[in-house]
């Protein structure tokens, strides 16, 4: 090891000594050990490793790595590779390492850098500032590696070397029998914790989704944020049907029911807020996959311009809701905020002095003053049963979560022809596809015309993180796709589009090392004017409706997120992910 020969020449340890050094580090051993056993503290052995190398060194001091950033670095590539995350400086990546001969800790540094996008630079760091740090890991895995270590001390003899943790704990039979009984040994196991700090760590990153999927020797654990899934804990296989037993026993499902999917939901205050979990399990050939929404309750009503709705989109929107009569249709794909949408657009309702009723599948959130109703197809409760019932309720304003069959777009329409205010979702591409699907679906454009008040459509868009982003000048390839998107709009539409200067890309950070953090909304709108009336009555087809549209002023969604984009909002690469 030519290190090793530099400091014996330096005379810092005997010739003699290389040999074996090298012998214990090969089958093993760390080097700053072996040296610190010979006599060579840690801060002169890093000066001398820092003039070999030509590597500076990084006193870590009392400091602690963001979150963010460790969750960028896995914990197990740290640990085999001995180097550990120190903070996103100026847009690169530094890393601290105790060997920097290690090439394999060079490849895997690499292999994260262009992952996040970002050069990396290299610190030497003590061996007491890597500990320091490494225990920084102890967050979700931490936890959950000190409930399984409790785990298997409570099984004993041939159970801690055989027995599964199903049959340790019972058949799913006695779990619920000793939980009426008042034993639950579920209650007190270390299954509680494991699902406990999945839930909670979950809900502080600000995830919207759990996937507990398992596999043929393990047990993965997926959180979905900001739309995208992340690997956040591996469970060994053996628990994991008794973390689906804790999950089944606190959302009321049948535990000995695993052939059929099953759907539920519970409520508790996680760090003094009320969040409410949605379930669902699926048999898989591996046993059951959970997926559990979360729906925080702190984050469930935003502002019309919280959701990221534009002054003059925001405006359009609280005109139609003050129509006595009509509906506002609201289109995407799943997953993209339709539901949070309409929710803003109730809380800006006067819901004393006007009945609110909703039909959900299924309800979200509870809205203060609003009569909300889940429907359940299996007992025969659907959305069109349910718009009847509905309509017997008296109601002013009512909300159908999905127009999905041609009997509830009927019911919708006659209910907004009869004297209500209906909000609604359905599925298409984009606000102007809203009018031929409804004829798709059975509806006479001579009912659609006088009732439909409000055709919208939305995406889900990244945005920067809260630092902010790295602004760019506009090139030519982005300036001719301005200007060939926009050429449809007036001048004086085009104006905004065309003076801007600058788009900005993300900047990593040390509380964000991706640049980016949360989504925001993207929107097109148009309302029915009577030019687009007139449309829908003599030939309702999308390119014609669009064309009116446009001709009224209507902005894209993706004009919208090219203003976004310009403000320094989003990043310009969110713009092209909508085709």
């Amino acid at each position: 090891m030519a290190f090793l020969d530099t400091l014996a020449e330096k005379g810092i340890i005997k010739k003699s000594e290389v040999d074996d050094i090298t012998h214990e580090i090969e089958n093993g051993a760390d080097l700053d050990f072996v040296l610190a056993e010979r006599g060579i503290d840690q801060e002169e052995l890093l000066n001398l490793k820092s003039d070999y190398y030509g590597i500076p060194v990084r006193d870590m001091g009392t400091a602690s790595v963001s979150p963010e950033l460790l969750k960028n670095v896995p914990e197990e590539s740290a640990a085999y590779y001995k180097f550990v995350p120190i903070i996103m400086e100026d847009g690169a990546l530094e890393i601290g390492v105790l060997d920097p001969d290690n090439i394999g800790a060079r490849d895997a540094i690499q292999f994260i850098a262009s992952k996040l996008g970002v050069p990396y630079k290299i610190f030497l760091i003590s061996q007491n500032d890597f500990q320091k740090t490494l225990e920084q890991y102890k967050g979700i895995t931490g936890e959950v590696t000190k409930a399984l270590s409790e785990l298997e001390t409570e099984l004993t003899g041939d159970e801690a070397k055989g027995a599964s943790t199903e049959s340790q704990y019972g058949s799913d039979e006695d779990l619920i029998k000793k939980t009426k009984e008042g034993v639950s040994i579920i209650e007190e196991a270390p299954i509680t914790k494991i699902v406990a700090v999945m839930l909670r760590h979950a809900i502080e990153g600000g995830a919207s989704d759990i996937h507990i999927e398992p596999s043929t020797d393990k047990v993965r654990v997926r959180f979905r944020v900001d739309g995208v899934m992340h690997t956040s804990l591996l469970l060994p296989a053996s628990v994991h049907s008794a973390v689906v037993a804790r999950i089944k026993v606190l959302t009321n499902l049948k535990l000995d029911e695993k052939r059929k999917p099953q759907d539920g939901r519970f409520a508790t205050r996680v760090g003094g807020r009320a969040v409410d979990f949605r379930v669902s399990t699926f048999p898989t050939y591996y046993g059951e996959k959970v997926v559990i929404r979360i729906l925080d309750q702190n984050v469930a009503l935003r502002s019309l311009e919280n959701l990221g709705l534009s002054d003059a989109y925001a405006a359009m929107v609280r005109e139609a809701i003050k129509k006595p009569y009509g509906i506002i249709l609201l289109t995407g794909p799943t997953g993209s905020g339709k539901t949070t949408t309409l929710y803003s657009m109730l809380s800006e309702l006067d819901r004393e002095g006007t009945n609110v009723v909703s039909l959900e599948d299924p309800v979200e959130y509870n809205i203060p003053g609003v009569s909300q109703s889940q429907v359940r197809p299996e007992i025969g409760y659907t959305f069109a049963n349910g718009l009847r019932s509905i309509l017997r309720q008296d109601p002013d304003i009512i909300m159908v979560g999905e127009i999905r069959d041609k009997e509830t777009a009927q019911l919708a329409i006659q209910a907004a022809l009869t004297g209500h205010l209906v909000f609604a979702t359905l599925h298409t591409n984009n606000a102007a596809a809203v009018v031929p699907r409804l004829v798709d679906m059975g509806v006479d454009p001579y009912l659609i015309a006088p009732t439909l008040v409000l055709a919208i459509a939305q995406r889900l868009v990244k945005t920067l993180c809260p630092e902010g982003g790295e602004a760019a000048e506009i090139n030519e390839g982005i300036r001719v796709l301005i200007e060939q998107q926009t050429k449809d709009l007036s001048e004086e539409k085009r104006k905004q589009f065309l003076s801007a200067k600058n788009v900005y890309r993300p900047k990593p950070t040390a509380a964000y090392p991706t640049g980016m953090s949360g989504r925001v909304a993207v929107f097109e709108m148009f309302p029915v004017s009577s030019t687009v009336e007139h449309t829908i009555l003599t030939h309702p087809v999308e390119e014609e409706i669009y064309k009116i549209a446009r001709a009224e002023g209507m902005t894209t969604m993706k004009e919208d997120a090219m203003l976004k984009a310009f403000a320094g909002r989003i990043p310009f690469e969110q713009v092209n992910d909508l085709g």
